[in-house]
């Protein structure tokens, strides 16, 4: 005759879970801290868009309201400056894409004779401090006689966004695997047909990345514009003018417009790169 042992009760102190040090929680919180000391300006910003102030000074919140969202291209200058902003940021991220984006990928990929000082160059324009770009820019216009304006910044901001293209597309080139293309081509696909069915879509987060990069650096650019502007004006000088006199709550609104936009082509990245890994 067999007996069978009972099954022991579990302690309910060899239940519970050991209890957490206080210094569990400092990375947590520091990292939080960090976070919402860098978000304040963007949060200060999208709250006086909402300021129903009475003067010209927007530094004190007077009260909610919408109006200067329906005002918002009220101001004739500032519309303008906008419209500058915009374009210029959007064609310069277009042409860096496409240079950069080939730069990138022959440094990444490829080897050749002159492949380290062509590095060397484009990390030299990142370290570039903006005040020597700006006024080596304005001694290179001046001495081919070139008219300050519109397409002095436009040449300006492709010329600071194309390194920033390159890095980000040799980045994601360097990790790649090259035998894919290399079957793809043993399987009949022509080198265009291989490019656009197997580089481009890996590469194409490197891509994205580095537009958005070029965007945000030519909207928000102030140093290098001031030098090359000449009679045109962009957002930043305009709001840079205007501080003097009294920011209006327009560039509040214009401003979280603009940040939004960034937020929904940043998700837009993040999700199209996880369809890919998927």
């Amino acid at each position: 005759m067999t007996t069978t042992e009972a099954p022991r009760a579990t302690s309910p102190v060899a239940r519970r879970k050991p209890k957490r040090k206080w210094t569990y929680y400092i990375l947590p919180v520091y990292t939080w801290a960090v976070l919402l000391f860098l978000c304040l300006p963007i949060f200060v910003m999208i709250l006086f868009g909402f300021n129903d102030t009475k003067g010209r000074y927007n530094i004190t919140f007077q009260g909610f309201t919408l109006k200067w969202y329906k005002e918002l291209f009220a101001i004739d200058g500032l519309t303008n400056a906008l419209i500058n902003s915009l374009t210029i940021a959007v064609i310069a991220t277009v042409v860096s894409v496409a240079v950069g984006g080939a730069l990138g990928m022959a440094l990444g990929r490829y080897r050749f004779r002159g492949k380290g000082p062509l590095s060397l160059v484009v990390f030299a324009q990142i370290a570039t401090p903006e005040l020597v770009l700006g006024t080596s820019l304005l001694s290179l216009f001046l001495s081919l006689n070139i008219p300050r304006g519109y397409t002095t910044i436009l040449l300006a901001h492709i010329m600071f966004c194309i390194p920033f293209v390159a890095v980000t597309v040799q980045a994601r080139v360097a990790g790649l695997d090259g035998s894919l293309k290399e079957a793809a081509m043993d399987l009949g696909a022509t080198p265009v047909v291989a490019f656009r069915k197997i580089t481009l879509p890996m590469i194409m987060p490197g891509l994205l990345a580095g537009a958005l990069l070029s965007f945000a650096l030519s909207i928000d650019d102030f140093v290098t514009t001031s030098f090359n502007a000449g009679q045109t004006v962009t957002f930043p000088l305009w709001v840079y003018g205007a501080s003097r006199l009294g920011i209006p709550a327009q560039v509040n609104v214009m401003g979280t417009l603009i940040f939004l936009f960034g937020l929904i082509l940043a998700g837009y990245s993040i999700l199209a790169g996880r369809r890919k890994k998927d």
